[in-house]
């Protein structure tokens, strides 16, 4: 059975009771209307409440094939990273919650390099220029494919909604997927996620 645990604003509720309740309507932000250079029929995306699952090795599913090009127009795909404990993150500039977990992601990237965990955005539904704009403000340190139709997320539909941003997955060394956060992550969750899943055998079943 996968293990789940409730993700940061779920803890933070039971620790602080009513109050959460404003909290959580206010990181709703993804569900609002933002310019994203997309058609508004498809900006109905929804902002998780950041649990996790550990999915045991024996139930973990492999992960699709996913390539296109980044937001600078290089090619790459998942497949370029084979061997190596990927980091799956979906995002878009107009998503607050995104914004506000982009720190943890620069931080455990950086972190976790020297133990062969790779890092990969997947912009999606988003405006090209703004994309741009918010991996170069953010001083963003590893690539994002530019999947402005929202393909990708589709491709992973069965573990994660693609209706869900931001979301996480990690991938292990195998090409399965191996955890998950649906909703933005923070430094606790994702640190112990990815130090678990880069910690395994390569050899493990």
């Amino acid at each position: 059975m996968p293990f789940t645990s409730p993700g940061p604003r779920v803890r933070a509720a039971v620790l602080r009771g009513v109050a959460a309740v404003a909290v959580l309507a206010a990181l709703v932000g993804c569900a609002g209307k933002v310019d994203t250079g997309a058609a508004s029929e498809d900006d109905r995306y929804i902002s998780g409440d950041g649990s996790s699952t550990l999915f045991p090795a024996a139930e973990r599913e492999p992960a699709p094939r996913v390539e296109g090009e980044t937001l600078d127009g290089d090619p790459v795909s998942l497949a370029d990273y084979s061997g190596d404990v990927v980091v799956v993150n979906f995002w878009a500039s107009w998503c607050a919650p995104c914004r506000a977990e982009t720190p943890v992601l620069n931080e455990v990237s950086a972190e976790h390099a020297d133990e062969g965990v790779r890092f990969l955005g997947v912009n999606i539904k988003d405006n090209l220029t703004s994309a741009q704009a918010f991996e170069r403000n953010n001083e963003v340190g590893y690539p994002s494919l530019y999947d402005q139709p929202g393909e990708i997320p589709q491709a992973f539909r069965d573990t994660v909604p693609p209706q869900a941003i931001p979301s996480t997955l990690v991938i292990d060394r195998q090409g399965r997927i191996a955890a998950r956060v649906i909703g933005a992550t923070d430094y606790r969750e994702l640190t112990d996620l990815v130090g678990t899943v880069a910690a395994e055998d390569a050899d493990s079943p």
